[in-house]
């Protein structure tokens, strides 16, 4: 495997590309230099007229335990909260305009940012062990990756409204059921099942499966994008609240938040 900071690691089997996500000490949480790795990586492999599709997976026991903690709210030097959200953003959008399929491997704890990424990609496959859910309420803050905009689309309101408001946990067998992913698979044969089925996307035609996925994006991506933006605004309020303060203070002082609404 090629080494980008040892954080992620990207290597490639023929037309498919295997980005791993490699913190797992700490389950893949993505603090910033672990996103400004993957989507350096994504930059590049997006231009890269060999690959033809993508499998993305992380090494350890979880696919990722979401944001890392301690990156929450943390602002370098005359850097605003709209700019970090602005990047951000910039950056998420790579995931669902990416011109070739992504193929995930859940498997453990997949929470927070990196669930709604996930559920951005082409196709989603889970080992028996993946729990899923969105736990950013709890933490202060509200979901900004349009992964509720996607559970929308995949479930309506009642389902994305549930994950996000309870933030609580979806096993894969519900998360089949509920069309969050297409398969379940043994934990053993998780990352042998996307890689098959990148390297099957791989094989067929180039310009038919681009096609088809700009078909589909033309449906799904519109309200997808729209959300997106309403997200960035709300959550560079959210950052200026009196409760998120609160949050940061209650955590710091191992003590339960007193939200007042303000």
């Amino acid at each position: 495997m090629k080494n980008t900071g040892d954080q992620v690691l990207v290597d490639r089997d023929g037309y498919v590309a295997i980005v791993s996500l490699n913190r797992p000490d700490r389950h893949n949480a993505m603090g910033d230099t672990a996103d400004e790795l993957f989507f350096g990586i994504l930059d590049e492999l997006r231009t890269d007229k060999s690959v033809r599709a993508v499998v993305w997976r992380g090494n350890g026991p979880s696919f990722s335990s979401g944001r890392d903690l301690a990156d929450l709210g943390v602002r370098p030097e005359g850097v605003t909260d709209f700019d970090v959200m602005e990047r951000g953003h910039w950056r998420t959008r790579m995931l669902y305009e990416f011109p070739v399929p992504i193929v995930t491997a859940l498997k453990g704890w997949v929470l927070g940012g990196q669930f709604e990424r996930a559920l951005l990609t082409d196709l989603r496959v889970a080992a028996e062990d993946a729990t899923m859910a969105l736990p950013e309420l709890g933490h202060g803050v509200i979901t900004d990756s349009a992964g509720v905009a996607r559970l929308f689309q995949i479930g309506g309101p009642a389902l994305a409204l549930d994950l996000a408001l309870t933030g609580r946990r979806v096993g894969a067998e519900e998360a089949l059921a509920l069309g969050i992913v297409s398969r379940v698979v043994p934990v053993e044969d998780l990352d042998g099942t996307v890689l098959e089925m990148a390297h099957a996307i791989a094989a067929r035609p180039p310009l038919a499966v681009r096609f088809i996925r700009e078909h589909v994006q033309a449906l799904a991506n519109p309200p997808v994008v729209s959300t997106l933006h309403r997200e960035m605004v709300a959550q560079t309020l959210v950052f200026k609240t009196d409760d998120f303060a609160e949050m940061k203070a209650a955590r710091s002082d191992k003590r339960e938040p007193r939200y007042k609404g303000s």
